[in-house]
């Protein structure tokens, strides 16, 4: 199974938990990508105001693995869901984003360097 394959069952799974809920009236675009934000908010609330030290010692906290897990995958299936609303197949999104980071960003100019693309000389 490809990648574009593994990302399609995945999809199919969601959609299927959620299709037998009923909750497709709920999915609108506009509540979904809020959705993705609040998720993701609650996955960095786990890290919020640690400094690096305190983060390595809570990702080695199994607690830690398991609630950051949870909110990793909440950002992951909103995301479906808001793809498949949107009609977006998230596995050429993300292709073609690579190949214009590519552009923006050389190997040669952006090597071990976190400089913004319009900064790169």
């Amino acid at each position: 199974m490809d990648d574009h394959e593994t990302l399609v069952a995945l999809q199919r799974l969601v959609i299927a938990f959620r299709d037998e809920r009923a909750w497709q009236a709920f999915h609108t675009p506009k509540n979904l990508a809020m959705a993705v934000a609040i998720e993701a908010g609650e996955l960095q609330e786990l890290f919020l105001w640690k400094d690096d030290g305190e983060v390595q010692a809570d990702l080695a906290a199994p607690e830690f693995q398991n609630r950051m897990q949870e909110e990793m995958a909440d950002v992951l299936i909103f995301l479906l869901y808001l793809a498949e609303a949107a009609g977006v197949d998230l596995t050429e999104a993300v292709k073609a984003k690579i190949v214009k980071n590519q552009k923006k960003y050389p190997v040669a100019q952006s090597f071990g360097r976190h400089t913004k693309y319009n900064e790169l000389k």
